[in-house]
């Protein structure tokens, strides 16, 4: 997820989470990664070598970055996490739900 202002922020602006969702290990997604500046950027790099989908959501990043790494979201961030999940389906629908944005 990535905070955007019209697509020109500069580097220290950037802020960016990533999350993981694996059915197995919970039941709700996780944040594994987060950061500001040059540390988005990296996030940001990292998903695109990967292929991994970037979603674009300046309040919804500025909540997740409040939150503590390696937690499950809370149960208020539910529903609009689970339309990041689903745009993410579209996307690639072979995909099983080992998830990362």
């Amino acid at each position: 997820m990535e905070d955007h202002n019209n697509g020109q922020n500069s580097v220290p602006d950037k802020k960016a989470v990533a999350l993981r969702y694996r059915e197995k290990e919970g039941k709700a997604p996780k944040i594994v990664a987060k950061g500001r500046g040059y540390t988005a950027e990296s996030i940001l790099q990292a998903a695109q070598r990967s292929a991994v989908p970037v979603y674009q959501d300046k309040t919804l990043v500025s909540m997740l970055m409040a939150l503590e790494l390696d937690r499950e979201i809370p149960p208020e961030l539910y529903a609009v996490v689970a339309e990041i999940l689903a745009y993410v389906y579209r996307l690639d629908k072979r995909k099983k739900p080992d998830i990362k944005l």
